[in-house]
């Protein structure tokens, strides 16, 4: 196991559909160095069949970053595993937690814990196309599966196949009645089955996700003997409360992130995707909540989704935002 992903992987940002994008990790990589970053997850057929590369394209900046990849034929995940080991991926991550309903007519996603050998050939396979290291993120169980004896089958044969880390979300996914969003909070948590899992399978790294919001959190997990945690939507809606301090906090290295600076710094990037052709909205929208619980919040997060879309609107449009965040702190 590559020994700086092991070290990142203490914390990460899950991957989210239609939140990871590039522009999301650009921010948050500004707010923490050492985080480990997800793409949202690409499907294998998307890269194989569809040719659709271009949803690989990052920034060379957002290293560390994985790439999740969705899909349940084995030669179809070993061929998408090359292209984005070819593309500079830190990390081939397969999903086996995604619960939404155009992830199960794939066959993939949260409906393979039903499948833990297929799961077991689908890794061997990616594993065989690249020296990248592949990982897996899962779920507890599924539907009427009782989590307390299928994790263990699900992590054993997982070992078998040669995964080194995990990440599991201490939820089960209702393929049937539930949406995607019920999936998220509905399903109760069970931290003490992950941490059990950590003491049965100790030589495995495992990281714990589900329902994580603070950093305080985070550690407790880890006083808990977690390798690693992961956070979705708090890191996404508070990016600055989750990741400005992660470094120091959690890593012991570096230093704080500021908010007001992390908006400058992207100031030079939002000029360049405007060049390209792109839209400022497609990058501010991931900005919104960074300076939430703080003075001039609510002023930043309405002067940038009233004036974002505006022909013309640029890092002018940003400054002017920021505006009111400065003034609120004086």
């Amino acid at each position: 196991m590559s020994k700086s992903l092991k070290y990142n992987a203490k914390l990460s940002v899950a991957p989210m559909m239609d939140w990871t994008d590039r522009h999301c990790r650009y921010l948050h990589r500004l707010l923490s160095r050492d985080t480990l970053l997800y793409t949202e997850m690409v499907t294998a057929p998307a890269l194989v069949r569809g040719g659709a590369v271009h949803l690989l394209d990052y920034n060379t900046e957002e290293h560390p970053v994985a790439l999740q990849l969705g899909g349940s034929d084995p030669e179809e995940l070993a061929a998408a595993t090359k292209l984005g080991a070819a593309a500079g991926y830190d990390e081939i991550n397969l999903n086996v937690g995604c619960p939404s309903d155009r992830v199960q007519s794939g066959t993939f996603g949260a409906v393979l814990m039903k499948t833990p050998e297929l799961v077991a050939d689908c890794v061997r396979a990616m594993q065989g196309a690249t020296d990248v290291e592949v990982t897996v993120k899962c779920r507890i169980g599924v539907d009427d599966q009782e989590p307390k004896e299928v994790l263990p089958d699900f992590v054993s044969k997982m070992q078998g196949a040669g995964i080194k880390r995990i990440s599991i979300h201490a939820r089960k996914a209702w393929l049937q009645g539930l949406s995607p969003k019920e999936n998220r909070d509905i399903p109760p948590l069970d931290y003490p089955l992950v941490y059990q899992m950590k003491r049965d399978f100790p030589e495995l790294h495992l990281s714990i996700n589900g329902g994580v919001s603070t950093l305080e959190e985070v550690k407790a997990h880890l006083a808990e003997g977690m390798d690693g945690v992961m956070i979705g939507r708090a890191a996404y809606h508070n990016p600055t409360d989750v990741l400005s301090t992660a470094d120091r906090e959690i890593y012991g290295a570096g230093t704080d992130s500021d908010p007001v600076q992390v908006v400058q710094h992207m100031l030079p990037y939002i000029e360049a995707h405007l060049t390209k052709g792109g839209k400022l909205n497609q990058v501010t929208r991931h900005m919104l909540g960074l300076f939430a619980g703080k003075p001039g919040a609510r002023a930043w997060r309405r002067y940038l989704s009233e004036h974002a879309t505006k022909p013309g609107a640029g890092p002018d449009t940003v400054l002017a935002a920021l505006e009111n965040v400065t003034q609120a702190a004086a």
